[in-house]
């Protein structure tokens, strides 16, 4: 048997190429867009990609299950679980519980797990010529390493009211299925730590149905339905804007993308025009750069592993936009996109262009450390907003703080003062940066950047500074 983990660090999303060595054949579970990747590992090992599974409809990335299916010629196997709103709505083989799909020598048992969604199912892989019993599972957003995904993903952010309650009993219901399997079964996750479809992700990339009976915390549990739905519905992190559009457009017959795109370097008059035409700029360096000078009306959401997921928290997907980045980075920027669907690139345009094409128009900034907040407190009529998620400042956060997550901050710029000085804050900076940037393109002036955030304001507190 060949198995690869593929791993995507910007969404902490896993896939896997598995192969029957003997049939140079291979599957591959929960692909990535950007489907080059997987086409170069069978090239390597010299197999044919015949089929792609599906653990669910994602909301988290653009599958790209089409794409490989397009290039390949690979049979598509999608949960028929679930009721009419959980259906794929193009050609492929229909798969329920109990369901084996055969790849050579290798078996895939199909699982109904809901919970995390209500067609769900999971992977039981079974090495027919080493053992007759099954060795591994790939539960994608069933059970993660000591987590379990999360089941109001579908009312916070697709909008289906009364579906949390319904999926956190099915959760229950699936993971007392769960513990019946064999100790020694490898699990396989579709998430690590980083995700948003959980709480608690493990950042090992497996574990296996033993470890998490002792380790993961709601397997523990399993006695109390009622305590189970209430603690795995408290303290989910806010689910991202563009969630919304990912069920919906991992359902339906799309558009495929079966490479990725060229994106073109902006001259003087092309970027012009673009910013004339309003398209917004979105500032790729770090918040240091970006403080040493920046356009305003820019956003500065840094090239990390959070770039797509912050792309698809304020933008949609119509509009276009242009991209300040080092030609170097830009390949990876643009995968990073089309993971969620965001193919609105209209160019970019580089740092060094940015400083030529707006010459003594850029602007600087200096974040203040905690005495100058102190300082500012002390003499009142100051507003220090916490952009950090409601969870987080809950467990604590600066007396008389006004708490408005990052994520929606476009949205309740009504509740931040344009009269008093406005300081914000996050946990140790980076998002507070993406605030700073955000306040200052929609006309706020009067706002400082407090970079050392609730880590650096909790120590000092603990240590009676």
């Amino acid at each position: 048997m060949f198995f690869e983990l593929v791993y995507d660090k910007s969404l902490a999303q896993a896939s896997y190429v598995i192969g029957c060595q003997a049939g140079g054949v291979a599957a591959v579970i929960d692909p990535k867009r950007d489907v080059d990747t997987y086409l170069q590992i069978a090239k390597a090992n010299n197999m044919k990609i015949t089929h792609v599974l599906e653990t669910h409809i994602h909301a988290d990335f653009l599958s790209g299950s089409r794409e490989l299916a397009a290039l390949t010629g690979a049979e598509l196997y999608l949960s028929d679980e679930g009721d009419e709103n959980w259906k794929y709505a193009f050609p492929h083989h229909k798969i329920k519980h109990g369901d084996n799909i055969k790849l050579g020598n290798l078996n895939f048992e199909v699982l109904h797990t809901p919970g995390h969604t209500p067609e769900h199912v999971s992977f039981l892989l079974t090495d027919k010529p080493a053992s007759h019993e099954p060795v591994m599972l790939f539960t994608g957003d069933f059970v993660f390493v000591g987590d379990v995904g999360r089941p109001d993903l579908l009312e916070q952010a697709a909008g289906l009211k009364g579906t949390q309650d319904v999926g956190a009993a099915q959760m229950f219901d699936s993971l007392n299925e769960f513990v019946q399997l064999g100790d020694y079964i490898q699990v396989w996750p579709g998430h690590g730590a980083g995700s948003a479809c959980g709480k608690a992700l493990g950042a090992v990339p497996m574990t296996t149905v033993g470890y998490e009976k002792i380790r993961n915390w709601a397997l523990q549990m399993l006695n109390d339905k009622t305590a189970f739905a209430k603690e795995l519905l408290a303290d989910q992190p806010e689910p991202p804007k563009y969630f919304a559009m990912m069920k919906k457009l991992n359902k339906v017959d799309r558009k495929l993308l079966t490479e990725v795109p060229k994106v073109s370097n902006l001259s003087e008059a092309a970027y012009r025009e673009a910013k004339a035409s309003g398209l917004r700029l979105i500032d790729t360096r770090t918040p240091e750069q970006f403080a040493q000078g920046f356009l305003k009306g820019a956003y500065n959401i840094p090239n990390n592993n959070s770039f797509s997921t912050w792309m698809g928290w304020y933008m949609d997907y119509e509009s276009y936009f242009v991209l300040v980045a080092e030609e170097k980075e830009v390949d990876e920027l643009t995968r990073k996109l089309m993971r969620i669907g965001m193919d609105n690139i209209h160019g970019y345009i580089t740092p060094a262009q940015l400083l030529e094409f707006e010459a003594g128009k850029l602007e600087h900034y200096e974040p203040i450390g905690r005495e100058t907040v102190e300082a500012k407190l002390e003499e009142g009529g100051v507003q220090v907003v916490d952009v950090r998620g409601v969870a987080e400042y809950n467990k604590g956060h600066i007396d008389g703080a006004d708490n408005l997550f990052v994520g929606k901050l476009p949205n309740n710029l009504d509740k931040v003062s344009k009269e008093k000085p406005v300081i914000i804050h996050c946990q140790s900076g980076g998002r507070a940066a993406i605030a700073y940037s955000i306040l200052r393109a929609h006309g706020f002036d009067n706002v400082q950047n407090y970079a050392g955030g609730w880590v650096d304001w909790s120590t000092a507190v603990a240590v009676g500074s």
